[in-house]
């Protein structure tokens, strides 16, 4: 095929799923098939209610957003899809309607991809199809799929987890242990024993799979003497075996499991009994991979009693947001479950060290988070940042109160060290006399920062702003939020120290759009993506969640729509900031994973120009909001 144009389509589409799946020659068909659409700013690709087209689109440059028009009539942004994106595949499968409308976010270039081309080359393949399920799971793709739907749900859908689990390519045992057919059951058993196993395979002389032998054979039919322990394997043996192909899915395993009323499947060359046995899927080989769920890892983390075993569940919770990655899952969607797990793991190492403590608590307290934990942003495994309160206490109590509630602090954070978490280099945690306080010590705390402000206070009270209650009586957490607010009533000045903060780091292109990077240290000529690109937008979010007196919404991106709900004049605005920062903290977990390190410093060049060209998208919300904070807060000649 001599056409430049399709190689140039198939040299873009073969770094994004599902195309990545496909073989060449395949992906070559589909390409040399796309029609490439030219986009400026503001033109609408399909309406909600307009007859769904033999096409889906994947964004090749620029962005397209995708709108939902609610009952009201309002316009809800659900979604930017920016380079390698798809959208509009759910009408063509679903056979429906349009239920969105895509409209150009700026110049943009699409392409238009058949779907009867893209189905033919990709019917058999196990990778395109997992991929489709686990989008279609989720909604990834045009989530609103009736006109009752008037929120955005394509963050957070629960119970679809194990859906995708389900379509992952199954784990079986291979180089199974086998008996030829002229064995008898008591060579058999022999085998069974030595190997420690529950069954064994009878092959044939060309390695075929003729039957299975389970435990349950040579109880019911050796233990109640039907047959006599030298015996054919022939006459009681399971026949014929169930066979599968190498890449079945586990839902495909588990559905031929209960199709046959049987506990295993033989995995045989070509998926036929007429083949080589390769490998055997047993129903407890099922049970191991589901259990990689969010639900399984919560159940495992509640009933862990020891660290180890605490450990081991937040790895798996690890492995889970590396796999939800890699299927290209809503990063709101995942960084709500990863949350809800860090928070679950937080409250059993409270539970343990309660136990380890001498007595009960003397008085009722509240463990609280901080920071990224706190704002429910925590992905990758940082540094540990906690605080304790906890009720008032007589005068001649409180040291011995406070004691008591540091030791616990210790205790906890030493079980969060040793399950991931690095202790904090700044002290921040409960385990400090600083950090752990009465409720009336906070509110005086929390009111000297606001009022007295000088840099430290900032630098303090702007991580303590974003706690969040873990474990204990949660009403401390709500008294301690409210006497915040009404601090914050008897000063203007707090916001403008707030304000200058959030400046602190301008918007990360320099001269000629190069990125700004590290000048010097070991971090020289690296792009700092959490100091200069994520932090900026946290700040922000922060600052104007307070003004509006906002409580309750500690998730940057979640700050952001509530402002965009509040503030219509800057909707767009904080809708493109919300985006900006999921597209980020994306981005910097997945470097994470590729370094094996936080993914907080990246190497520019070693991104491609697609990489390069998405995170400088992101970087005009955060000129723009920057903006909009020096007007409002009065902020050019503050110093």
């Amino acid at each position: 095929m001599n056409n430049s144009i399709a190689y140039r389509v198939y040299d873009f589409l073969k770094n994004y799923p599902p195309f990545n799946h496909l073989k060449t020659d395949d992906l070559l068909k589909v390409s040399s098939e796309v029609s490439i659409v030219y986009l400026e700013k503001g033109d609408v690709i399909f309406k909600k209610g307009d007859p769904f087209n033999n096409v889906f689109y994947v964004v090749r440059n620029g962005a397209v957003t995708l709108i939902h028009t609610t009952n009201e009539n309002e316009q809800v942004v659900v979604n930017i899809s920016d380079g390698g994106d798809l959208f509009g595949l759910r009408p063509l499968i679903a056979q429906e309607s349009y239920k969105l409308t895509a409209k150009a976010n700026e110049e943009s270039i699409v392409y238009a991809i058949p779907i009867d081309i893209f189905r033919q080359v990709s019917a058999d393949n196990t990778n395109v199809y997992k991929f489709l399920i686990t989008a279609f799971a989720t909604n990834t793709f045009d989530p609103y799929t009736a006109e009752e739907n008037s929120k955005i749900f394509v963050d957070y859908l629960p119970n679809t987890s194990k859906d995708i689990e389900y379509f992952q390519t199954a784990n079986y045992t291979k180089n199974p242990i086998t008996c030829h057919h002229h064995s008898t059951l008591k060579e058999a058993a022999i085998k069974m024993k030595n190997h420690k196993i529950g069954c064994i395979i009878v092959v044939d002389d060309n390695d075929k799979p003729v039957g299975i032998i389970t435990n349950s054979d040579i109880k019911n039919k050796i233990a109640t003497g039907i047959f006599p322990i030298d015996t054919n394997v022939g006459n009681i043996m399971s026949t014929p075996v169930i066979t599968c192909k190498r890449d079945l899915t586990v839902a495909e395993g588990q559905l031929k499991m209960v199709q046959y009323n049987i506990g295993h499947l033989c995995i045989t060359k070509d998926g036929t009994e007429n083949s080589k046995l390769i490998g055997v899927l047993t129903h407890h080989d099922v049970l191991a991979t589901l259990g990689n769920t969010p639900s399984v890892i919560l159940k495992e983390i509640k009933r862990a009693k020891r660290t180890k075993k605490l450990r081991a569940a937040r790895l798996k919770a690890n492995h889970l947001l590396k796999s939800y990655l890699e299927q290209n899952m809503p990063i709101g969607h995942i960084t709500k479950i990863i949350a809800q797990i860090n928070d679950a793991v937080t409250v059993r190492a409270v539970e343990i060290a309660l136990k380890k403590m001498p007595k009960k608590p003397p008085v009722k307290f509240s463990w609280i988070a901080l920071g990224s934990q706190g704002r429910k942003e925590q992905l990758l495994f940082t540094d540990q940042d906690n605080a304790i309160i906890f009720e008032d206490v007589p005068e001649e109590k409180h040291q011995e109160t406070q004691d008591y509630f540091v030791e616990l602090g210790k205790l906890v954070s030493k079980s969060l060290n040793k399950i991931g978490f690095e202790y904090c280099e700044a002290g921040m945690m409960a385990s400090n006399p600083d950090w752990c306080k009465t409720i009336t010590d906070w509110k005086a705390q929390f009111g000297d920062w606001i009022l007295n402000t000088d840099d430290k206070a900032i630098l303090l009270s702007s991580i303590f702003f974003d706690f969040s209650h873990v474990y204990g009586k949660k009403n401390l957490v709500d008294e301690l939020s409210d006497s915040i607010y009404e601090t914050l009533e008897k000063t203007s000045m707090f916001f403008k120290f707030l304000g200058r903060d959030a400046l602190k780091n301008p918007p990360p292109l320099g001269f000629f759009k190069k990125f700004a990077v590290e000048k010097d240290n070991e971090q020289k000529d690296l792009f700092n993506i959490k100091n200069r690109a994520i932090m900026p937008l946290v700040d922000a979010a922060r600052l104007l969640i307070l003004q509006n007196k906002i409580k309750g919404v500690n998730n940057t991106a979640e700050r952001f729509e509530k402002l965009a709900d509040i503030d219509k004049n800057n909707k767009e605005l904080y809708q493109s900031c919300a985006y900006a920062f999921k597209a980020l903290s994306k981005f910097k977990t997945k470097q994470g994973f590729l370094h094996n390190n936080t993914g907080k410093f990246i190497e520019i060049e070693t991104l491609t120009k697609e990489e390069q060209l998405k995170l400088r998208r992101c970087f005009k919300p955060i000129h723009d909001i920057q903006e909009v904070l020096k007007i409002r807060f009065d902020l050019k000649n503050f110093a």
